[in-house]
């Protein structure tokens, strides 16, 4: 199962294995509470895509389309796919304020189309 929340939320037993999909550490969480398996940190989106979106609604479709570009040449992925494959519950964690407009609801969708993984 994978599964995104925001890093945010308190961490709960549900969550198993905890991945960390942001490239800055998010403000005001403190490393030892955050409850880390892995802070993937390579998989997020590029430092150019990421100021382009802003994460505003209207570029999320361009966005998203631009992601997977990036991912689909991204070695990480392969370290994400070992995990998810190591881990019965892995939870990507991510920081934006928007829960359906993000780049780890991008990112759950393109690594549960890579193989039959399902919610």
């Amino acid at each position: 199962m994978l599964q995104i929340k925001r890093i945010y939320d308190v961490p709960a037993k549900s969550d198993g294995t905890r991945v960390l999909v942001d490239r800055l550490w998010p403000r005001g969480i403190a490393k030892e509470s955050a409850a880390l398996e892995l802070w993937l940190k390579e998989i997020a989106p590029s430092s150019d895509l990421r100021i382009w979106f802003n994460h505003e609604a209207d570029k999320f479709e361009e966005f998203g389309l631009r992601y997977i570009d990036e991912l689909n040449n991204n070695p990480a992925v392969t370290q994400l796919d070992q995990l998810i494959d190591r881990n019965p519950i892995v939870t990507l964690l991510y920081a934006a304020k928007n829960s359906k407009i993000n780049h780890a609801v991008v990112l759950r969708d393109f690594m549960l189309k890579r193989t039959s993984r399902v919610i």
